[in-house]
């Protein structure tokens, strides 16, 4: 059993999503002491950027056409991320909400690991999933509230979870599980660690049925 964790704050000890996110892993892992863990951090990751090099790497690998030196290593760099994909049984992701919406290092992490041929196919009529994961579990952390008639509610507001839910299903993961834990940080101290506190408790609760 292998668990793809990705981690795509860069706040570490003091991340919400990361903290939430944890909980439930370690009490995955109780369940299951047989789980290997492969720690992603998009922060550490050393992610290359998705530029011309990255660009070519892309055509060319896909029409299978000689690249360069540095497509190459690019494109060895993206197979290697796939592969983690690839490998993975369950897939846990912690979210911070950025400008509701979600973090550009994450984002840079699909743009590389989802390749036509790798996590999804397309037979230029129609796209198709390519992983087999059975389960995902993502922790949506928010500083803010989004309520429906708030100021800020979420059908207006939320441009995190939509699209983090649709990818995984795109990709292949059979189930995906939920958990949104708001009001982290503007509602002040006291009730962001409580608000944490109760999201690490519900995971907990969660990780038993994962």
């Amino acid at each position: 059993m292998r668990l793809l964790n990705i981690e795509s704050s860069p706040r570490g000890s003091g991340s919400a999503s990361i903290a939430v996110a944890g909980a439930f892993i370690e009490a995955y892992c109780q369940a299951c002491p047989w789980v290997v863990v492969d720690t992603l951090n998009v922060w550490e990751e050393m992610l290359p950027d998705f530029d011309q090099e990255a660009i070519g790497a892309k055509y060319k690998g896909v029409n299978r056409e000689p690249m360069d030196q540095a497509e190459a290593v690019i494109w060895d760099k993206i197979q290697e991320l796939a592969v983690r994909f690839q490998q993975a049984d369950r897939i846990v992701l912690g979210v911070p909400m950025w400008n509701f919406a979600y973090p550009y290092k994450l984002k840079q992490l699909i743009d590389l690991a989802c390749q036509r041929n790798m996590l999804f196919t397309y037979d230029c009529i129609e796209y198709g999933p390519l992983l087999k994961t059975p389960r995902a579990f993502v922790v949506y952390a928010r500083g803010g509230t989004y309520a429906e008639g708030s100021p800020t509610p979420a059908s207006r507001f939320d441009y995190q979870k939509g699209y983090i839910d649709f990818w995984l299903k795109f990709i292949g993961v059979q189930e995906v599980q939920t958990l949104v834990v708001e009001g982290t940080t503007w509602l002040g101290k006291e009730q962001g660690k409580e608000a944490i506190a109760r999201g690490q408790e519900q995971a907990r609760k969660l990780a038993a049925d994962f």
